[in-house]
């Protein structure tokens, strides 16, 4: 399922024309071969036409069923398909453009690794981490360094919604680099808690170890261009690329701490 908004559709809808069951410019079969072309999927497969047998319908329900990056990356077909049959576009058309693209890209960023800490968020009821999950994707490509400054913050409410179901407490005001060390401890994610007999023990050590490292990354790369501190001279040479390395590892990281919490609780 994506996560587009009742606004987004709106927006979406307006922008391909499919107030009357149509979308854009295509017929059924030249639509059939663009959705098959952009993410892989047959368009006319009886799943799709649970609202209808429209072409607006149909991509209706592929928006609900399929997940951001498959829709993220449709959306952005049909966006760029827009610019080819729409030769001459007012001001208005411009600003609805852009923001569907931003849509579009919004969708993209969170992709295959942004989705399951949306069902994490859903499942602990942890109304802040889906809202970070949310700036996340949104300001990748508008405002990298929103974004970096928001990975170290997921990281931040990850160990410490963690720490706090386990009845774990901290004093004081704990650093990133604290918080991430001691919930891999209580998991039993650190390298002296793999048996040495284990198949693969060194590999298996090393990749903790190196686990262990991401949350002090992501702290220094946000005190360096993140939210939250002052930016550094070279702050604007800070690009998309660079707040999808942050990301993604922060994504990863707490992916896995919370698939182990869930896995090992007792």
């Amino acid at each position: 399922m994506s996560s587009l908004t009742a606004t987004d559709r709106k927006l979406l809808e307006s922008l391909f024309d499919m107030s009357g069951g149509y979308v854009l410019d295509f017929g059924n079969r030249t639509f059939e071969e663009f959705v098959s072309k952009s993410v892989e999927l047959d368009i006319h497969e009886s799943r799709f036409s649970i609202l209808g047998t429209s072409k607006a319908n149909k991509l209706r329900v592929l928006w609900k069923l399929e997940p951001d990056h498959i829709v993220g990356k449709l959306l952005s077909d049909l966006i760029a398909h827009v610019g080819t049959i729409r030769t001459r576009s007012d001001e208005a058309d411009v600003a609805k453009i852009q923001k569907c693209k931003e849509i579009a890209s919004r969708l993209l960023a969170g992709g295959p690794l942004l989705n399951p800490l949306k069902r994490h968020a859903d499942h602990l009821d942890a109304k802040y981490l889906a809202e970070q999950v949310r700036r996340m994707e949104a300001a990748i490509e508008t405002d990298p360094s929103l974004a970096i400054g928001t990975a170290k913050e997921l990281i931040e409410t990850c160990c410490k919604t963690i720490l706090a179901e386990r009845g774990v407490t901290i004093s004081g005001t704990p650093d990133v680099p604290t918080l991430t060390k001691t919930t891999l401890k209580e998991l039993n994610l650190v390298p002296d808690g793999i048996d040495e007999s284990t198949r693969g023990a060194d590999v298996i050590k090393r990749l903790l170890s190196n686990l262990g490292t991401i949350g002090n990354g992501l702290a220094e790369l946000r005190g360096l261009y993140g939210t939250g501190h002052g930016k550094h001279g070279n702050a604007s040479g800070l690009t998309a690329r660079h707040a999808k390395l942050a990301v993604g590892a922060a994504a990863t990281l707490a992916t896995f701490l919370f698939e182990t919490h869930e896995q090992t609780k007792k």
